[in-house]
């Protein structure tokens, strides 16, 4: 009997000496998963197809990764792998009469359980049926499953661990964003008390307590309470949970996070974070509309719409009807928990044509030499993501209700709206202690993140995130004796401080305030916000301003002396991005934000802030390092020299109670970990210190790298002083060496030469003694050169980093902006400038804009005007 008859359809049956028989060439092939492999059963490796899709999905009995129709063909020409499961969801009409529920009804429940559940289905007149089935390649014969009575008993036995295997976004951690969030078993039976409670917009307090943040409302008798619990750290006196242990009341929801699209959902009962399918019937009961009462277009006109004043109101253009967007360039992403920070950064990043075209103009070949698992490739998933983002496949407008009438009277042919980035943000964030975690992050720092794993991964000469790259010149003056030092560093952003002395409003300002206590004084709801009004040119003032340079000590005074710093652009990029820094401390030390309105313009000139180099007249500060002064306190003295040795020589362990300190007080655990290392563990205030002269470096929130005997690391050179463009060796480190007798030339060549190893270096000297007095003139020489490579940088592109400038002059065209109090909390949304209009992109809702917030944004995107 020849192979292709056996499955030819029909009523053909094969027999069970035939199956094994077929399977015996695969066998060797074929394995069972086990603890710790990775089972993507619920998404393809380079596309967001799924078991939902029309062709389903294929997974590897090998090597468990998963493959749509279009992929499959690919991964079986580079593996050889022949035998894969195919995992296909089928959505069905009911059978007239049959029982109805909360949830489409399952056939084989136990196949998929980790795929959601299509919302826009009316579960009362369809349910799923999951299919699966093997299918051996190249000529596609397919198996039935179950067909455990035939089939080999290996084959059985990996198919069954295949099917049962769980998610591999899980992690054990509980604080993890994969730990998904599960449908509360509260959430279909909560009852509600008819008490009469309706929660108003704003103005909450906790009921047993003073307490205006951290509050959650309870879903059964609407009490609004403190918690203590998780997300963004504020604390509280934990009412919530004392209610709870006092009525049973299982759910609360978390004022302040309550979106169209959902809002955080605490289960006492089940002590974790769940899902509330039921959440806008939930939250109606207290007279909470989701939706924000959006209107029809017939039922207001313009001038009948009421004010925004909130930024949640105004950001996200409630109140107001938007026209859906489909199409390329016009899909949304899910949140996961907390990841809309990530959503919007990546659709203003792939928004941008170097973007697109590094990587899904290079799709194809990206995809044909990407690893044998994809799912662990950085360009490999910026691919998948921003083809999935802009090839219009997962963005395409609801079927007329007539075709659907037609359609479903055979078989549901479900649409997918939107892209889910679960892989994508498993990857990048991998290692990363906040990116990985499901707490809310700055977008800001993902930006950076991001693209230091663009650097790290470019292949090929175009590297996108050129784009981005600019030059700034420092200039460091001394107060007294007016001298002056200029050095140069790369950046990526522009950050403007916000100049509230200069806001417009002020009068206006002063007497909100003093409504607002007289109405907390009163317990009366506040009066309408007024928001500060500040001019973008007193912002850009400000940044172009000299600032005061801390514990400057300098060398033309050879002593502590006042300094200042102005910085200014050596060159511009192609694409301006600017922060507004809305975010600062306040009393209590934990991390606030400024709300305020800023005209930001749509055309941006900032050609006078080209910098100009040494002038004429300008006298240089001495190259010369601070001494290292020995106290005459012993004491001091062993600090000073266990400071010396921590920082450079070895790999302390950590006070974690220090560490502990600061990630209270709301700073990214990561940098309170680095803060307290470079500090050599002497407190938690030294270590403050640091973080607040370090916050706004790229790496700020990176994973802490302990150097090795005798190195040491970028973070800890910031520590002491950036390394230059010319890769001067830090001064601590050169001063060291010149303590012990060494000429300064000799120990700045001999920290050059072994990549700034402290050890290392003092054996180069050792070991090179006719240097210590021919050493000037090659110093000279050496000088020269990094002098020349630092004037030709920008030219060449060959040495240092890659620089495009040009002219001075953007235009407007996205801003992400953040609504919430501080960066541990609230959401992030994007506008983008497409074909002359303002679209907004609030993760899976792409919507044309009406009033886009330009005054109210974080982030800001301009392109350079061609001269």
């Amino acid at each position: 009997m020849q192979r292709a008859a056996l499955f030819s359809g029909g009523d053909a049956q094969m027999a069970a000496g035939d199956l094994g028989e077929l399977l015996v060439p695969y066998m060797p092939t074929i394995r069972v998963p086990k603890s710790g492999d990775r089972v993507y059963k619920t998404e393809c490796a380079f596309s967001y197809d799924s078991p939902d899709s029309e062709g389903g999905l294929y997974v590897c009995m090998n090597t468990f990764l998963g493959f749509g129709r279009e992929h499959i063909e690919r991964h079986y020409r580079k593996t050889g792998q022949c035998v894969y499961l195919h995992l296909k969801r089928h959505v069905i009409e009911k059978v007239p009469g049959a029982s109805g529920g909360a949830l489409p009804k399952r056939r084989n429940a136990t196949l998929f359980l980790d795929l959601e559940t299509n919302g826009d289905l009316n579960s009362d007149d369809f349910e799923y049926e999951d299919e699966a089935k093997l299918v051996i390649f190249p000529d596609h014969y397919e198996i039935a499953l179950p067909n455990i009575e035939e089939l080999p008993a290996l084959v059985t036995i990996a198919c069954d661990a295949l099917l049962s295997a769980k998610s591999p976004y899980r992690k054990q951690e509980p604080d993890s964003w994969e730990e998904e969030l599960q449908a509360s078993k509260h959430a279909k039976t909560l009852v509600q008390l008819d008490n009469g409670v309706r929660i108003p917009p704003s103005g909450w307090k906790c009921s047993k307590c003073d307490l205006r943040e951290n509050l959650w409302l309870n879903l059964t008798d609407g009490s609004v309470l403190c918690g203590k619990w998780f997300f963004d750290g504020h604390g509280g006196n934990g009412h919530a949970m004392e209610h709870y242990k006092e009525t049973g009341y299982p759910l609360a929801v978390k004022l302040g996070t309550i979106t169209p699209d959902g809002a955080d959902v605490y289960s006492f009962d089940e002590e974790e974070p769940v899902l509330d399918p039921h959440i806008a019937k939930h939250l109606a009961h207290f007279g909470i509309d989701m939706l924000q009462m959006q209107v029809t277009e017939n039922e207001l006109r313009d001038n009948d719409i009421k004010p925004r004043v909130s930024e949640w109101e105004v950001i996200q253009e409630a109140g107001v009807k938007l026209k859906p967007m489909y199409g390329p360039g016009y899909t949304g992403m899910k949140n996961l928990g907390n990841s809309c920070y990530l959503n919007a950064v990546m659709q203003a990043i792939f928004s941008i044509p170097e973007f697109q075209r590094a990587y899904v103009g290079n799709l194809p070949r990206i995809f044909d030499y990407s690893p044998l698992d994809p799912t662990q490739d950085f360009n490999t998933q910026m691919a998948k993501l921003g083809h999935g983002l802009l090839s219009g496949q997962y963005s395409k407008p609801p079927v007329k209700s007539e075709l659907i009438e037609q359609v479903m009277k055979e078989e549901h042919k479900p649409q997918q709206n939107g892209i889910s980035p679960r892989m994508f943000k498993a990857f990048i964030s991998k290692g990363h202690p906040e990116f990985s975690s499901n707490r809310q992050q700055d977008a800001r720092e993902f930006f950076l993140h991001l693209i230091n794993l663009v650097e790290r991964n470019s292949v090929g000469s175009e590297n996108p995130s050129d784009v981005f790259r600019f030059l700034v010149e420092e200039r460091t003056q001394c107060c007294q004796s007016r001298k002056v030092r200029y050095t140069e560093r790369v950046d990526y952003i522009m950050q403007l401080p916000v100049a509230m002395e200069a806001a417009t409003n002020k009068d206006e300002l002063i007497a909100y305030e003093l409504k607002r206590r007289e109405a907390e004084a009163a317990r009366r709801p506040p009066p309408e916000l007024v928001r500060a009004k500040i001019p973008f040119s007193a912002c850009l003032q400000a940044f172009s301003e000299p600032s005061n340079v801390e514990d400057f000590w300098s060398s033309a005074l050879q002593a502590k002396s006042a300094g200042v710093k102005t910085s200014r652009f050596v060159s511009f990029p192609e694409y301006l991005v600017v922060q507004i820094k809305k975010f600062t401390f306040g009393l209590d030390w934990i991390p606030k934000k400024l709300d305020v309105s800023v005209d930001m313009p749509d055309f941006l000139d900032i050609s006078h802030l080209r910098a100009r180099g040494l002038q004429p007249g300008e006298e240089e500060l001495p190259d010369i390092a601070p001494p290292i002064v020995i106290p005459d306190d012993p004491k001091v003295d062993e600090i000073r020299l266990l400071y010396f040795r921590r920082s450079f020589l070895v790999a302390l362990d950590i006070d974690e109670s220090s560490v502990m300190q600061l990630a209270e007080m709301g700073f990214p655990l990561e940098a309170c970990r680095k803060a307290v290392y470079y500090t050599g563990n002497l407190g938690a205030e030294v270590a403050f210190n640091w973080i607040i002269a370090h916050m706004e470096e790229p790496d700020f929130a990176e994973p802490l790298v302990i150097p090795a005997f005798g190195e040491v690391s970028s973070s800890g050179a910031a520590a002491f002083g950036a390394v230059g463009l010319d890769n001067q060796p830090p001064e601590e480190m050169v001063a060291i060496i010149i303590s012990m007798g060494f000429q300064r030339n000799l120990a700045i060549q001999a920290l050059k030469a072994t990549n700034n190893n402290l050890e290392r270096a003092l054996e180069w000297i050792f070991s090179h003694p006719e240097l210590e007095e021919e050493n000037e003139p090659a110093l000279d020489m050496m000088n020269m050169e990094n002098n020349a490579n630092a004037n030709i940088l920008a030219e060449t592109g060959l040495e240092g980093p890659r620089i495009k400038d040009g002219s001075g002059r953007y235009e407007l065209f996205g801003f992400i902006s953040h609504m919430g109090t501080s960066t541990m909390s609230g959401h992030y949304v994007c506008h983008l400038k497409k074909e002359g209009r303002w679209v907004i992109y609030n993760d899976l809702r792409v919507c044309a804009s009406e009033r886009p917030p330009k005054d109210l944004g974080y982030i800001y995107f301009y392109h350079r005007i061609p001269s």
